[in-house]
């Protein structure tokens, strides 16, 4: 548009203005004036020249400014974090005060980089307990004033500031969460769950109704992935020997990184929510590509599957920033070449002597062309490199070399990736949350046993740490955030011809034995462990024991699964499967003769945690007084109305 119009004012004014005197045939019968032609001339090129910066600015090369965020995460009593994301790499600051009149402190700068598509975050530290905050990002050295780009927050309150003596020895504090699954814009961008949400939830001038949010799992949907890396290099300001090796490696993450993008300026009310309410992330499958299994069953040879780490590298620039994983080995990325039947990786520009294989993952070689497509549009199985697939890592030989398994089926180079630890505990008051990765290291199911002895959902390592995380824990209650199903099959409705996916279920339910050894230890422990899920697009309640539940949540925006897709379960009351009966206390649902277009019911949860009581002593002073059995309160609400629609309350039982 600028360059269009740049040229229409080089036409209409500069041509007949430069062009002094003109050739004889054309001059005027009036004298020239000169002085009047000198400050035209003037005027249009000052015009020239702000259009000039203007081009110059939107090619990032001046002026830098966030295009998205801000957002909030890792939330304490003392600090919280924010992200954006900026036009070209650049610096970008936080000011912050509790008058949104007046923010008078800052945080930063941080910088943006181009290897994480212009994004970055910062913490804000020292802030006081339990108490509301404004805020402003910006790239400017000053608060500007921009709507967009403000929000405010409420730190969480401190054991030290509601302890008292004689009735709240312990510190505890109520607090209240937001979780929900499924923002699918395919329904389109209006998000009314955001919208109520927002409405609902979000309180400018006191503190809002939820301190957090778990997103559990499908923050997005595969818009965008075939964006091309010349456009994306046009929308940086930058030429092809500017790229990043990122890019230059996996240029297929250009598009999740405009998936994110798109959801981000698309979903207005999904924007609006971030930067006001800090979050927390699990990813499912929609975050790398739909019905991913087997990301860790070596010898694996599928595209979906070996997309993982290019997709979770862009989650991590996004969203899994705020997730609070203790520092581990990050993904691993490189070019390494491969000889026919040989089990050795070498990698001339890698050190793997500093390779930590207690926090690695399978290893992947990529697929290459297509990887990032959304499915259905090209092969799983065909068209990929001949080497691409999922190995294990057998040892280290030296600097720039691996031990591999299968062996190589070809001779040639290919970029590779290794996994990373994406899972992470959060302690709040009494109550530890736990994040799980139900993708990364899950291996191949089989439907013929669903008890699957010996597989695994989660992988060794992560198992081990839960249940020794949770053996030691004196929390009062525990949740496990999981983004697939505990006790509900995802699997395949039935086609219009009868057929059915048979090989589907993403669920827990074909892997029982994992599952029951999970539920017996959670028996065990005689206190309440809240399993929150996600994946399948409506919610339910269901009594597993009286320790044991599962809340599923959801969805935010995504279309409701039939019944059909959900094991034919009842809307409530027992249900068995694969030897395990259960309570379903309430759900939402959909029978298979509902038309698609019908299945928008949108659906918000809470979880609101009981500690304590305010009751003033003699003196009136505000005091917390501790109940004897706290109390945690699950329930769900309508997304377009924000009413409430069912509560569980489950009673400490220590």
């Amino acid at each position: 548009m600028c360059v269009g119009l740049m040229c229409y004012l080089s036409a209409r004014f500069v041509h007949p203005l430069c062009h002094v005197p003109f050739a004889p045939s054309q001059r005027s019968s009036r004298p020239i004036d000169l002085k009047s032609t000198f400050m035209r001339k003037i005027t249009v090129a000052i015009i020239f020249l702000a259009f000039a910066a203007l081009l110059v600015a939107q090619r990032g090369e001046v002026d830098p400014r966030i295009t998205h965020g801000p957002m909030l995460g890792r939330i304490s009593a003392d600090h919280i974090g924010v992200w954006a994301r900026t036009s070209r790499p650049a610096e970008f600051r936080v000011f912050y005060g509790t008058d949104p009149d007046r923010l008078d402190q800052v945080a930063g700068p941080v910088e943006t980089s181009l290897s994480d598509d212009n994004t970055g975050w910062l913490m804000i530290e020292g802030l006081e307990a339990d108490t509301k905050y404004y805020y402003e990002a910006t790239t400017r050295d000053r608060p500007v004033g921009v709507v967009n780009r403000r929000g405010n927050f409420h730190t969480l309150p401190s054991p030290e500031g509601a302890r008292d003596p004689e009735t709240n020895p312990d510190g505890l504090f109520n607090f209240r969460f937001e979780f929900a699954t499924g923002n699918n814009q395919s329904n389109g961008p209006a998000l009314p769950a955001f919208q109520t949400m927002n409405r609902e939830l979000i309180r400018d001038d006191e503190k809002h109704k939820v301190d957090f949010a778990i997103l559990n799992g499908d923050w997005l949907y595969e818009d965008d992935r075939d964006y091309p890396v010349d456009a994306w290099r046009g929308q940086v300001g930058i030429d092809a020997a500017q790229t990043p090796r990122e890019v230059s490696l996996m240029p297929y993450i250009v598009g999740v990184w405009e998936n994110y993008k798109t959801y981000l300026s698309r979903g207005v009310p999904l924007a609006d929510w971030h930067r006001h309410i800090p979050s927390y992330y699990t990813y499912d499958d929609h975050e790398v590509l739909n019905d991913i299994y087997r990301m860790g069953e070596v010898g694996v040879v599928e595209r979906k599957p070996v997309f993982r780490d290019p997709a979770l590298t862009a989650w991590y620039d996004y969203l899994a920033w705020s997730n609070e994983v203790p520092p581990t080995q990050p993904i691993l990325f490189g070019e390494a070449s491969f000889e026919t039947g040989s089990d050795v990786l070498t990698d001339r520009q890698a050190n793997f002597s500093q390779l930590k294989l207690d926090e690695s993952a399978t290893l992947h070689v990529h697929w290459g062309e297509n990887a990032g497509e959304l499915w259905g549009t090209v092969s799983e199985t065909e068209g990929g490199d001949p080497n691409a697939g999922v190995y294990e890592i057998v040892e280290v030989l030296d600097d720039n070399r691996l031990r591999i398994s299968p062996k190589a089926n070809a001779s040639g180079s290919q970029t590779y990736s290794i996994g990373r630890r994406s899972y992470f505990k959060k302690r709040v008051s009494n109550v530890d949350i736990f994040f799980l990765d139900t993708r990364t290291y899950r291996q191949q199911h089989d439907m013929a046993d669903v008890r699957n002895p010996g597989r695994s959902m989660i992988g060794e390592q992560q198992r081990k740490w839960l249940m020794d995380e949770m053996r030691a824990s004196d929390a009062t209650f525990t949740f496990i955030v999981s983004p697939v199903n505990f006790t509900i099959p995802h699997t395949a409705p039935p086609t219009a011809g009868g057929m059915a996916d048979e090989g589907k279920d993403e669920a827990w339910t074909v892997f029982i034995e994992e599952r029951d050894q999970l539920i017996d230890l959670w028996d065990e422990l005689g206190k309440p462990v809240i399993v929150i899920t996600g994946d399948l697009h409506n919610s339910f309640a269901i009594k597993i024991s009286d320790n044991v539940w599962e809340f599923a949540g959801g969805p935010h925006n995504s279309g409701q699964h039939p019944l059909t897709s959900e094991g034919d379960r009842p809307p409530n009351g027992p249900y068995e499967y694969a030897g395990r009966e259960v309570e379903i206390r309430w759900s939402s649902f959909v029978r298979s003769d509902t038309p698609n277009r019908f299945r928008n019911r949108v659906i918000y949860c809470v979880a609101q945690i009981n500690n304590v009581w305010q009751g003033p002593g003699e003196d009136g002073n505000p005091r917390w007084v501790e109940y004897p059995k706290p109390q945690v309160v699950m329930q769900y609400y309508d997304g377009r109305t924000g009413d409430l629609l069912y509560a569980e309350s489950i009673l400490a039982t220590k």
